[in-house]
């Protein structure tokens, strides 16, 4: 488990890499990092929910209401032009970082550890 800042710091960059791929409501948003992180990324509502309505504040993403085949309507995310763009700068950004921290811990790829 990593500490809870450097989750806290990526999360949006995450939501809108996931939304960029489908839309997802929020226990699906959940599912899906957890399987892609080999659950080592476990997001409690407590993180998600304020982070995905700061993006839709922010414009970023939208929510609207779908009717599963069985069992209650579901609010469902998904990412807007503006949020593509700013996926773009934001992946190009922590590209940038993660370099630059690899230079200064004196890394010169992931597997030198």
């Amino acid at each position: 488990m990593f500490n809870r800042e450097l989750v806290k710091g990526s999360t949006s960059l995450i939501l809108l890499q996931l939304l960029a791929e489908k839309d997802m409501y929020g226990y699906e948003i959940v599912k899906e990092m957890e399987a892609r992180s080999g659950n080592v990324l476990q997001v409690k509502e407590g993180t998600l929910y304020p982070a995905l309505h700061k993006l839709e504040k922010q414009l970023y993403i939208e929510a609207y209401w779908r009717e599963p085949d069985k069992g209650p309507a579901r609010k469902y995310y998904r990412i807007t032009d503006e949020g593509k763009t700013i996926l773009k700068e934001k992946t190009s950004e922590w590209q940038d970082f993660v370099k630059t921290i690899d230079k200064v811990i004196g890394r010169k790829g992931y597997d030198s550890i």
